[in-house]
């Protein structure tokens, strides 16, 4: 944030956009000219139409709720090519479903939250990871976060964080789950921070999580 502000300080445009290549190409932008809202991807095309899915329920979301982003748009694909499963899986009644987690405000401005994937359901509650990540951020000894739902017969799966830390930082597990505490509701706290040398990311920096719970599975199965 610091960094656009500056970038805008200078006198530099710089227009938010989102986009996948089921949508052909950007399908969502903030206005050239109009109002930049922080943190947001923009509004919709003249010709796209979003809607937000509730995870859990299959249906629309009041306007200002999370859900999942479903855009309907002649600029959305008609299908995979040789796959008819997948592409059912992700059009359903000409209403690509994204897998971004997102919400709309009462201007019509789109916020993206996290990645359906991602999405932890324990004990009930859906727990956004990347508002955790976030948070963890902000402590001045971590250098980057990454948190995962592990499978529990009880909850359903609980919360579990990975960070790395910045050079010569000193905080601990527990002192970090007490920054959680201080910082987040109760049930979104992790039940357990594991501190690592570095986290998994792609070449391109995308944060690959999968790893990290392919990795908590595994121990599981070795009891």
């Amino acid at each position: 944030m610091d960094l656009l502000q500056k970038a805008r300080e200078m006198g530099f445009i710089i227009s938010e956009g989102w986009g996948m290549s089921e949508t052909t190409s950007v399908g969502i932008t903030t206005p050239f000219l109009g109002v930049k809202k922080p943190l947001s991807i923009g509004v919709p095309y003249p010709d796209a139409e979003v809607r937000f899915i509730d995870v859990n329920t299959g249906e629309e979301v009041p306007r200002g709720e999370a859900g999942e982003m479903a855009m309907k748009s002649p600029m959305v694909m008609k299908g995979y090519w040789n796959d008819p499963e997948e592409t059912a899986n992700q059009l359903k009644d000409g209403w690509l479903h994204t897998g971004d987690i997102a919400y709309q405000d009462e201007d019509g401005y789109i916020f993206i939250v996290d990645r359906a994937k991602d999405l932890i359901i324990a004990g009930g509650y859906n727990i956004y990871p990347q508002e955790i990540d976030n948070m963890l951020l902000q402590h001045p000894q971590v250098a980057d976060a990454m948190t995962i739902g592990i499978p529990d017969e009880y909850r359903g799966e609980t919360v579990k964080a990975f960070v790395q830390l910045t050079e010569g930082a000193t905080v601990n597990e527990t002192e970090l789950i007490a920054y959680c505490r201080d910082h987040l509701a109760a049930y979104k706290v992790p039940r357990s921070i594991e501190i690592r040398k570095s986290l998994p990311r792609s070449a391109t920096g995308k944060a690959l999580k999968r790893l990290l719970r392919d990795e908590e599975i595994a121990k599981m199965k070795k009891g």
